[in-house]
């Protein structure tokens, strides 16, 4: 009974349509459905704390920041101090301007007078006598501040765990 159902809907279909419609060309096996498309996987999902891991980690692999400052130095003299806080410095420097290359907000000599000409309000922090109603012209600069100019992280790695800032080291003999 079937057939003669699909033959009589074939016959009308060519008959007042010119064509047979895709799902009796797919029964008629005419046509093969093509097979679902799978979903691609989901974006690993980066959370707000991914980045500030992965600089942490950074600084301990390039400059031993944790290693600094996670270290009692209660029984430590000036001179030893003095020696690694140089080179945590230096090594943290160059990570810096490596993958944020900061630069000053006002280009000018501390203590000297400056005039805020920038509208932003994000780039100046009045302090001192600082009238109640509307923003002065200008004042004398204590700090320049830093902006970054770029941000180059590496990109983040799904299968990393973040918060294995430095894995531990094994000495094998």
């Amino acid at each position: 009974m079937n057939r003669i159902v699909l033959a009589f809907r074939a016959f009308f279909a060519l008959l007042f349509g010119g064509a047979l419609p895709a799902d009796m060309l797919t029964e008629l096996g005419l046509i093969v459905k093509p097979a679902p498309v799978p979903a691609p996987p989901p974006k690993p999902e980066i959370k707000p704390e991914d980045g500030a891991l992965q600089l942490l980690g950074i600084l301990q692999r390039d400059a031993r920041v944790l290693d600094y400052f996670m270290e009692d130095i209660a029984a430590a003299s000036d001179d030893q101090l003095a020696a690694v806080a140089r080179d945590v410095h230096a090594n943290t420097r160059e990570v810096l301007i490596r993958y944020f290359a900061p630069a000053p907000v006002i280009d000018a000599v501390e203590g000297s007078p400056v005039n805020q000409a920038d509208s932003n309000p994000t780039l100046v922090k009045y302090v001192g006598n600082v009238p109640a109603s509307g923003k002065p012209k200008g004042g004398v600069l204590r700090h320049r501040g830093w902006k970054a100019t770029s941000v180059t992280l590496p990109k983040l790695n799904s299968r990393q765990d973040l918060a294995v800032l430095a894995p531990a080291e094994i000495e094998v003999e």
